[in-house]
Parts: C-alpha cells; sequence; structure tokens
C-alpha cells in the first residue's frame, strides 16, 4: 500500500476538501479536511476516515494509521502549526 492509493480511496469515498498523506511501509499519517467533519466528536471522524480503509488494515497493508480529521474552519486555523511552511 502507497500514499497515493490510501489519498485516492480517500478522496473517491469520502467528500474531502483535502487529504494529506505521509508514510511508508504500512504506516501512515492520514490529514483530513471536509465539511462532513462538522459537528463530529474526535472518535467520529477517525471512524469515517477508517471505513473506506477497512480491508487494508484487516489485511495489514496499513499497520498503523494516525489520523487528523478537520472542517475547513479549523483547519484555516491550524494547518499553519502543522503542514510546514
Amino acid at each position: 500500500m502507497d500514499i497515493s492509493e490510501i489519498k485516492t480511496i480517500l478522496e473517491q469515498q469520502l467528500d474531502l476538501a483535502e487529504v494529506h498523506v505521509k508514510g511508508d511501509g504500512s504506516h501512515f499519517e492520514v490529514i483530513a479536511v471536509g465539511e462532513l467533519f462538522d459537528g463530529m466528536s474526535r472518535v467520529k471522524k477517525q471512524q469515517t476516515i477508517y471505513g473506506p480503509l477497512m480491508e487494508h488494515i484487516a489485511s495489514n497493508a496499513i499497520h498503523a494509521l494516525s489520523i487528523k480529521a478537520y472542517t475547513p474552519d479549523e483547519w484555516a486555523r491550524d494547518k499553519k502549526l502543522i503542514l510546514p511552511s
């Protein structure tokens, strides 16, 4: 499993404004931005991202997955703290 595969799966199955994926081997970090996260708890946001990737997690193609999910407003406020300039 590679970064582009994860990004494509999430883009195709979720209504996201932005998706950033980092990692290698079977350890990945996902930053997802979308209106769909508005009003969701942190756990529900993570479950939303896990959903489309469960098959790959179950097969161990993805061993570790760190998830950060934001609404566009949250992302506008926090991205300068997360992404390098």
